[in-house]
């Protein structure tokens, strides 16, 4: 009896080793290959928005389309800040008050404002200037970027360790300041 469990016990791990594996190995290095081409795709999109100044809707298609080559969907977050200088005075109804200093101040635009002028619900044409998102230099802009999509390495991990996993496997966030206005 005991030969025999062994003996069951023996192929159970022989198919583990053999098989499930290097299942999971190559299910996590196309996890590391999707998390590669993402990052990469982010970075080249918001380094593209922060030299020229500007999103145009071709160069926000071209970014989803690079996404989708990795074979997972994707959630995107785009953030504006854009700094603005607002005077100090003692009493603000009075202009005459005016300290001399001035605040900065961080007006925040998020996917529905950008969204908005990209892609307006009228019939502009695709080249048409009113559809560019334009950046000032000094501003700052982030791309949040989070798939939303199970990963077979995701499925194998909650397979194997019967963990649910409550975050996305591959996350990348990517900004900085806006050095040009080529517009």
């Amino acid at each position: 009896m005991i030969n025999s469990v062994s003996k069951i016990l023996a192929a159970l791990l022989a198919v583990l080793l053999l098989y499930v594996y290097p299942a999971v190995e190559a299910a996590g290095r196309q996890d590391d290959l999707s998390r590669l081409t993402t990052y990469n795709t982010v970075t080249k999109f918001v380094d593209a928005v922060r030299t020229k100044g500007y999103i145009t809707p071709t160069m926000y298609e071209q970014f989803q389309e690079e996404l989708a080559i990795t074979g997972n969907t994707f959630e995107v977050k785009l953030e504006h800040m854009h700094r603005k200088y607002v005077p100090e005075y003692t009493d603000p109804m009075n202009q005459g008050t005016f300290t001399g200093k001035f605040e900065a101040v961080l007006d925040g635009y998020y996917d529905e404002q950008i969204m908005g002028v990209l892609f307006p619900d009228n019939e502009l044409s695709r080249n048409d200037p009113a559809r560019i998102y334009k950046l000032t230099a000094g501003d700052f802009f982030r791309v949040t970027c989070m798939n939303t999509n199970r990963t077979p390495a995701d499925l194998f991990k909650e397979w194997l360790l019967l963990d649910h996993g409550n975050g996305s496997s591959i996350h990348v966030n990517y900004g900085g300041m806006v050095i040009n206005e080529d517009y």
